[in-house]
């Protein structure tokens, strides 16, 4: 066997895989320095600085959408109750921010229900270490519980998701009702809070926080890239494929769901600690039903098992309900479900997928570009092939 031969048979993917690698973090990287360095002064110079800190929180959502990617996308397994660890992440950091005060004080709405003390649920919330480990820890115990108690029961696909969104609505009549608590419906507002020693709506934190999510959006992608990737990556495509071979082949997939469940759930544990600090508020209505469906739609738009999908799939679902909202206050929602309608029949492999698969030959239809032939540039460039190339056409013409 020749050396070209072998070369044409060998895989050459590490190469291939390494340049890939480099490249996506190039571009991740650029894409990251646009965001901290020029958006924010570009829309600040034009007088929309309100767009700024939209696109924080939008970036905030976009957090949620990698970790919903993450299981369905990679594990088929569609969670529509993830508004439960965003609200979890929300409230944990609203309620540090609540007891920055002055010694012996307690949040203002306590004394509404005629509560003096502060209720023991909230002391360890004083300190911040804590509320950091917070934020991400506990939305991931409530979904690894919650994961290993269905997983162990082999409950998947349709069973799950209701099961999903059955937990969601029981959380969010518990943090509904809860008004001595957490404030009940009325949730627990950030912006009037102070932590630095600056009001958390100056202009001062909240670029320090738009800058942290940009960051955190990064270290996301960074995450579900690497879990995805090797051995570990190509487990979960086939626990979403065939998960009774899975299981016949030695491996046992609750382990990997509940981790992948609890990973998905502390992403949107940060996502709604830093969507909770940009917006000023959090409430039970994180908890909507409506809102952990959004959440789905985002990827489902920007393309399942993507990663990039589901950051672009939630910045653009995002940005065009404000527009309508804005332009078409009356009627907007119309023009949101047959956006999604369009996308869904038009896309069904959402955005990315579409570029991936179908972009490149339907715009050249469109042009009427005639199609390249794929061959092998090394075998088109081997002087042997081009003389026996030769030969032949020349016994052609002369027959």
């Amino acid at each position: 066997m020749t050396t070209q031969t072998k070369e044409l048979i060998s895989p050459v993917t590490q190469p291939t895989k390494r340049k890939s690698y480099w490249l996506e973090v190039a571009i991740v990287v650029g894409l990251a320095l646009i965001v901290l360095l020029i958006i924010p002064p570009v829309l600040n110079s034009m007088g929309l600085g309100f767009r700024v800190n939209m696109l924080g929180r939008f970036m905030a959502l976009a957090i949620v959408a990698l970790g919903i990617d993450l299981i369905w996308g990679y594990t088929g397994l569609l969670s529509l109750g993830h508004g439960i660890f965003f609200a979890l992440g929300g409230y944990a950091f609203a309620m540090y921010l609540e007891l920055q005060l002055p010694d012996d004080q307690i949040p203002a709405f306590f004394g509404l229900y005629g509560v003096t003390d502060l209720p023991w649920l909230w002391r360890p919330f004083y300190s911040l270490p804590f509320t950091l480990g917070a934020i991400v820890l506990v939305p991931s115990i409530v979904a690894a519980v919650l994961g290993y108690l269905v997983f162990r029961n082999r409950i998947r696909g349709v069973y799950f998701a209701i099961l999903t969104q059955a937990a969601l609505i029981v959380f969010f009549n518990f943090f509904n009702g809860q008004q001595q608590l957490i404030n009940g419906t009325n949730g627990l507002k950030t912006d009037t809070a102070r932590i630095f020693g600056e009001f958390v709506s100056s202009p001062q934190i909240q670029s320090l926080f738009y800058s942290l999510t940009a960051v955190f959006l990064v270290l996301g992608y960074v995450l579900c890239r690497w879990l995805t990737s090797g051995r570990f990556g190509r487990l979960l495509v086939a626990i979403r494929d065939d998960e009774s071979r899975v299981r016949f082949s030695g491996y046992d997939p609750t382990g990997f769901k509940v981790m992948v469940f609890a990973v998905s759930a502390g992403l949107a544990g940060i996502a709604g600690a830093l969507y909770t600090v940009q917006s000023g508020i959090v409430s039970p209505r994180t908890m909507d039903i409506a809102f952990s469906i959004e959440m789905v739609i985002w990827v489902a738009v920007g393309g399942r098992a993507t990663l990039i999908g589901a950051i672009l799939g939630a910045l653009l679902v995002n940005f065009a309900k404000s527009f309508l909202s804005e332009q078409f206050p009356d009627i907007w929602l119309f023009f949101q479900g047959a956006l999604f309608l369009v996308v869904v029949t038009v896309l069904p492999g959402g955005i990315v997928g579409w570029i991936r698969e179908d972009a490149r030959e339907q715009l050249r239809q469109l042009f009427r570009i005639r199609p390249q032939i794929a061959t092998y540039p090394s075998l088109e460039e081997d002087l042997d092939i081009r003389h026996e190339q030769q030969h032949i056409s020349h016994q052609e013409s002369d027959g």
